[in-house]
């Protein structure tokens, strides 16, 4: 998982519409790498974080995945030279508004979140931060192929991901490193597997 986090002066936002930002999900990746480096040339700062499948995995042993994003949130927003005084954030909880609560826990300054649904879509500046964690993300991916060979986009609606999931696990009786045990997708495939073994026992 890859989180980002964008920073601008409100004077300079509107040369992020004339670069094209949008969602990343909107954009091609060519689009997205295309536009990466004019995005990090017109920010005041930027950073992000990797956040490992194992890593996730022990923290999903006390904490929700929102917590655990929110706790990273919190951790970049903490490590800007500049603090922001305000934060628009594109909230994953039900409830829009509890994300932006989560985060104010990790903060180490005052500042006004705006949380919503949609967000990457609707502010300029959180497109970016989407933008950055995509290209991030899509470079990770590239690299862990090199090891494994194709694995496809690591999302659950991705017919090639679960492919290679299903024929990891069935070659060496286990799950990659790289796939997040605590993962709903990964468990049934790990019970299905050991359900098949219990009834042919």
């Amino acid at each position: 998982m890859v989180i980002a986090v964008s920073c601008i002066e409100k004077e300079d936002e509107g040369r992020l519409a004339e670069i094209g930002v949008k969602d990343s999900k909107l954009l091609s990746a060519k689009e997205r790498e295309r536009q990466l480096p004019q995005i990090m040339k017109t920010l005041k700062e930027y950073a992000f974080v990797m956040v490992e499948a194992d890593e996730i995995d022990q923290l999903r042993d006390r904490q929700s995945l929102n917590e655990v994003e929110a706790m990273r949130i919190g951790g970049l927003l903490n490590s800007l030279v500049s603090k922001p005084e305000m934060v628009y954030v594109d909230s994953p909880d039900p409830v829009s508004s509890n994300f932006g609560r989560r985060i104010k826990k990790y903060l180490n300054f005052d500042t006004i979140i705006k949380s919503e649904h949609k967000a990457d879509m609707n502010y300029l500046i959180v497109g970016a931060a989407s933008v950055i964690a995509k290209v991030k993300r899509d470079a990770a991916i590239k690299e862990l192929e090199k090891e494994f060979g194709k694995i496809g986009s690591g999302y659950p609606h991705d017919d090639e991901t679960i492919t290679f999931l299903k024929n990891y696990l069935h070659q060496y009786n286990q799950l990659p490193r790289i796939a997040r045990k605590s993962w709903i997708t990964t468990r049934r495939m790990v019970d299905g597997r050991l359900q098949r073994k219990l009834t042919n026992w």
